[in-house]
């Protein structure tokens, strides 16, 4: 018998060969050589790193480009996190406790689809559809223009006044399907018939999202916050397909910075640096997030 468990405890762990070597080469490895690089100064090639020690990161946090794009990721946070989750939870509940009670399942099922059609678009043709879309002979300034409203149409990511909240508003757009559909599920396990006892108590519809939407919700609002806040601390593609950091910095971000000193400054051992930091504060914010979560949940039983 014990022959037996122990044939199985092998077999679990050769199962676990393949992830836990994936994640060495994938994770562990390039996090070890990224952190080592970040104390040499080094352009990349044949030519050997010089250990430096701390001076690359004395030097970031003198670099105002590089306090400049933290600030901008603030922006990113409430565009990626906040406001998506926000919108997220009212349609989710509009969705679940008005369309499909009051129309049908299939039109619920209808509109979900739609929101999160902008999450599985490939990001280089929702960048190019954006990018074309925010011209400034696009269509929105063409709308504007036929409505009479010439003063409002600007060059929405040609001028650093309104390219970070042009592109915060295509973000907005890509996030929002991603945490309806994560609400939509949990409300999935909620009982219709605490909604109905709400309704027959008259309880408004604001009163029964406040008393019973978010507080069934409140372990996927913790999950959609955490995947959210470090996707926000990690923006890229959107910044480099809409802008490339322009105009004149407005929209560079640190993981946008750390490419530019990579691949055109060639100061690999500063852009290795910016990640390391980034890489530290997601570590720091995403125990503390799994902390209060833990914590939450105790709470809750």
């Amino acid at each position: 018998m014990d022959k037996s468990k122990n044939a199985g405890k092998a077999g679990y762990y050769l199962y676990m060969i393949p992830g836990v070597l994936g994640f060495v080469l994938i994770v562990l490895v390039p996090l070890i050589a990224n952190l080592a690089i970040s104390f040499t100064t080094w352009k990349g090639g044949v030519i050997p790193p010089r250990y430096v020690g701390l001076e690359n990161y004395q030097r970031l946090l003198q670099d105002t480009l590089f306090w400049s794009s933290i600030q901008h990721t603030l922006l990113f946070i409430i565009s990626m996190t906040i406001v998506p989750i926000l919108l997220g939870l009212v349609l989710a509940a509009v969705l679940f406790d008005y369309i499909s009670a009051h129309f049908s399942e299939r039109w619920s099922s209808f509109f979900r689809a739609g929101f999160y059609l902008p999450q599985i678009l490939p990001l280089t043709a929702a960048g190019v559809l954006w990018a074309w879309i925010l011209n400034p002979i696009g269509i929105i300034n063409a709308v504007l223009k036929t409505l009479g409203l010439d003063f409002l149409a600007k060059n929405w990511l040609g001028d650093a006044s309104y390219a970070l909240w042009a592109v915060s508003a295509v973000i907005v757009w890509v996030q929002v399907g991603y945490c309806l559909v994560v609400f939509m599920s949990g409300l999935a396990r909620v009982d219709p018939s605490l909604y109905e006892a709400a309704e027959l108590d008259n309880a408004s519809w604001f009163g029964r999202f406040r008393s019973i939407t978010i507080p069934m919700l409140t372990p996927e609002i913790f999950v959609v916050a955490l995947t959210t806040l470090i996707a926000a601390l990690k923006v890229f593609a959107p910044i480099y397909v809409l802008t490339s950091g322009g105009p004149d910095n407005a929209t560079t971000v640190p993981s946008y910075l750390s490419y530019y000193h990579f691949f055109t400054t060639n100061r690999v051992g500063y852009a290795a640096s910016i990640a390391t930091l980034q890489t530290v504060v997601t570590i720091i914010l995403g125990v503390v997030f799994l902390r209060m979560q833990s914590k939450q949940a105790e709470g809750g039983h």
